[in-house]
């Protein structure tokens, strides 16, 4: 996708179209074909096409029609594969700025899988995962994303020679644990 598509208007979007299918089709067909495939190499390709569109806030309703979110969450209970679940927490990280997504991820176990994710070996699992906690700590999860072990966690984040790591960890531990930074 082009970064002139990306954040554009639904308007400008059907001017510009998208191809020979539109756009719901679109993502349509790529939810299809992770459900359809056998192949790891297309799953994972595709998981990570669904994890990009999940960045723009166009296709929002489009991925909550197609249960996409729910598809995340799966392969993130349930892959072996760590790029797997990189995608997938990617996915999550990159739409669960808007209201609805992020009462859609609040309704399930988004959080439990979220904060298993922040003792992932890979990095970018983590974090994303550090990521979507900072949006999704509410006063309604608060008890749940601040418990003693993610504080615990930030804690050792937030000294990491890994600077963004160390960054995500402090912002975390300022916005959501004021009284646990020290």
């Amino acid at each position: 996708v082009s970064s002139s598509i990306m954040f554009s208007s639904k308007a400008k979007l059907e001017k510009v179209g998208f191809g020979r299918q539109g756009r719901f089709e679109y993502l349509q067909a790529l939810v299809t074909e992770f459900q359809d495939t056998h192949k790891q190499e297309y799953k994972l390709q595709v998981l990570a096409n669904l994890a990009n569109f999940a960045y723009d806030p166009i296709n929002y309703e489009f991925l909550r029609q197609l249960n996409v979110l729910d598809l995340f969450l799966d392969v993130i209970a349930e892959e072996k594969d760590e790029k797997m679940i990189e995608f997938a927490m990617g996915g999550i990280c990159n739409c669960c700025v808007d209201t609805l997504n992020r009462d859609h991820l609040l309704s399930g176990d988004c959080l439990d899988l979220t904060i298993k994710c922040l003792s992932s070996p890979n990095e970018e699992t983590v974090l994303s995962a550090m990521t979507t906690l900072v949006f999704l700590t509410t006063p309604e999860t608060k008890k749940i994303t601040t418990t003693g072990a993610v504080v615990g966690l930030m804690h050792l984040f937030a000294s990491s020679t890994n600077v963004r790591l160390q960054n995500l960890a402090t912002i975390f531990l300022q916005d959501h644990c004021q009284n646990s930074t020290g």
